[in-house]
């Protein structure tokens, strides 16, 4: 049996909820596929500093993810063969259960707001 079709069946919703580290890092790996240095920039980026995201957390998150097929190792863009920097992609398994996550984040965030938990600031004004 192949890595696909062990995870084509597998449901993206047994992965969920997922850490904040794991979801900032599909996330960032959601535009194309990334060396582990450009992901944590990217999270930074993205998550303006929210998410801490170190060298232990990024490459202990990668290692679960490649273990559970969300990403997969690739080659990358490495020019010289000598420069071995680690390049990851999401999986379309990852790419599932992303989505599955988002789905939830929004099902939450609308219960939230039928609940009055979030207040919107007033037109003009900065959160």
């Amino acid at each position: 049996m192949t890595a696909t079709s062990t995870t084509s069946h597998r449901d993206p919703g047994a992965e969920l909820p997922l850490t904040a580290a794991v979801c900032s890092i599909l996330m960032a790996l959601s535009d194309g596929e990334k060396h582990g240095y450009a992901i944590m920039q990217a999270v930074a980026a993205e998550t303006g500093g929210g998410v801490a995201m170190g060298p232990g957390t990024l490459y202990g998150s990668l290692d679960r993810m490649l273990r559970a097929r969300l990403v997969e190792e690739t080659e990358g863009g490495a020019a010289d063969p000598s420069e071995r920097r680690r390049y990851y992609r999401l999986t379309d398994f990852g790419r599932r259960v992303l989505r599955a996550e988002v789905a939830r984040l929004e099902r939450a965030v609308s219960l939230a707001r039928r609940k009055k938990l979030i207040v919107r600031p007033a037109t003009g004004a900065h959160p």
